[in-house]
């Protein structure tokens, strides 16, 4: 498991908060993704828990991501989650490119809240046992309607979850 830092975009607004995401590459291939939120969570609009449900649309609120490369082609997946446990997965062929919904099982989603702490987790078995180039993301809305949007890089004089630069964490093959 490697723990990794998102940074909030620096031409935004951003509540006073951590977000770091712990990854670990499973046996076979796939990833487990805890995203933990600390600090002011009061001040965060948070979907609540409900059942595991697949929906379009989740990046306009609070929202954690993964933006998934397989090698060094051109062709990318997208996963979103949220704490309400409803996720939705799009491939691309290419940057913002032939989106259509990615084919896969219903991931597993945990969610887990103390303190002034909020954790995430999805385990995504659909993920190719292969290198991997990845861009981990969230979108996180205030009570008041304000969003930041915060990954380990940010490319761009705005955010671009999707920008090929974005892409800067290397995962090697799974054990």
């Amino acid at each position: 498991m490697q723990k990794y830092r998102l940074i909030p975009h620096p031409a935004m607004p951003h509540p006073a908060i951590t977000l770091d995401v712990e990854v670990t590459r499973l046996d076979g291939g796939g990833l487990r993704l805890w995203y933990v939120v600390a600090g002011a969570i009061e001040k965060l609009r948070v979907p609540k828990w409900g059942e595991p449900a697949r929906a379009d649309g989740l990046w306009q609120a609070t929202c954690f991501e993964a933006f998934i490369r397989d090698g060094d082609g051109t062709a990318y997946d997208e996963v979103n989650l949220t704490s309400s446990r409803q996720w939705a997965a799009y491939s691309f062929d290419a940057y913002r490119a032939g989106m259509r919904q990615k084919d896969m099982l219903e991931p597993e989603i945990s969610v887990a809240s103390w303190a002034e702490t909020l954790a995430v987790g999805i385990d995504l078995t659909a993920i190719p046992p292969g290198r991997l180039w990845v861009n981990l993301t969230a979108v996180i809305e205030e009570t008041d309607g304000t969003k930041s949007y915060w990954a380990l890089a940010h490319p761009g004089e705005k955010p671009d979850f999707h920008h090929p630069d974005g892409f800067v964490l290397e995962l090697p093959a799974a054990p």
